[in-house]
């Protein structure tokens, strides 16, 4: 059995783009030609709503298959659209995975005991759950959750990881502007909160090293910190780091290559609104999205490979 972190790994050096595109669809970003073609073959507004986002993604990710190694659902955008949104999101994770890609399902998932089993086996298992059903709800190859509950939270992840050869990346120094009025608390160590966390999710880790010398469980540290990242990338040598900020909110690719490793990896560089909505920043039509999504993407990836090798960790 691969472990995600291998995966990954050598889906990076294949594509050579650590870069993945995260689907945050509302429906006022789908074209819309495409909203109305699936009010015509839905029964209600609301299976049109479903239709079109998955319509949507289909595109953005055919667009961009063969240039980047996976895409982010995140599952707030799904879950607003009710049902529709949920069967949206199974069949966008369906359609990437049978397109190659891997997928990170982003839900940050926050909960202890037997319900965080039951957030595991929902998206992460991909076994059969017994004569009750054929398949879990998702069935994605790694996950995002919130490591602040401590190891009950996590542990339940960690098993089925170990089991099955997924991922899971745990909040660690977040993007937001505001992620430094808790984790930026110093505690009676001299540490700060998000280096106890990283010291946690390296430690939590170590069953899961993969002969990419990266471990499946990561960590989410934002571009929008790069000195505390260098720091961080320190703390967690053999982790996978998963690094949103780029592009919409504002770091740029020399922040965020502060979080990959001297190799030029082990990390991966999350941008969604800069790529699902290209043709805006670009000035073309809403219908030629995926053209734009895919010019966009190899700008992107240009642009981290040459800051990889400002850096001196140009991927090898």
């Amino acid at each position: 059995m691969v472990n995600f972190a291998d995966k990954l790994t050598n889906k990076i050096k294949e594509t050579g783009n650590p870069t993945v595109m995260g689907l945050d669809p509302m429906l006022d970003y789908v074209p819309a030609s495409i909203r109305r073609q699936a009010s015509l073959e839905a029964a209600d507004p609301a299976e049109a709503a479903g239709l079109a986002l998955y319509w949507f993604n289909q595109q953005l990710i055919d667009a961009v298959v063969d240039l980047i190694p996976a895409v982010k659902p995140q599952f707030a955008y799904y879950e607003q659209y009710g049902v529709p949104g949920l069967a949206a999101l199974q069949k966008t994770i369906t359609y990437a995975q049978s397109k190659g890609l891997l997928v990170i399902a982003d839900a940050k998932r926050n909960d202890i005991g037997s319900t965080a089993e039951a957030y595991s086996r929902a998206i992460l298992d991909q076994t059969s759950l017994g004569e009750s059903a054929s398949q879990s709800f998702i069935g994605a190859d790694c996950i995002t959750l919130n490591g602040y509950l401590g190891i009950d939270g996590i542990k339940p992840f960690l098993d089925q990881c170990l089991k099955g050869g997924q991922g899971a990346y745990i909040l660690v120094r977040t993007s937001n502007p505001s992620a430094g009025d808790l984790q930026d608390l110093v505690l009676n160590d001299g540490r700060t909160v998000y280096e106890a966390m990283a010291e946690k999710v390296a430690q939590w880790g170590q069953d899961l090293i993969g002969q990419s010398g990266y471990s499946s469980v990561g960590a989410v540290v934002g571009a929008t910190w790069p000195r505390q990242a260098e720091k961080l990338r320190q703390i967690m040598p053999h982790n996978l780091i998963l690094v949103p900020g780029y592009g919409a909110q504002g770091a740029t690719a020399d922040d965020a290559v502060a979080s990959f490793g001297p190799d030029g990896q082990g990390a991966i560089v999350n941008a969604s609104r800069s790529l699902m909505l290209a043709y805006k920043k670009q000035g073309l039509p809403a219908d030629d999205f995926a053209t734009a999504t895919r010019l966009e993407a190899i700008a992107m990836r240009d642009d981290l490979r040459d800051a990889l090798k400002r850096a001196g960790r140009a991927i090898e």
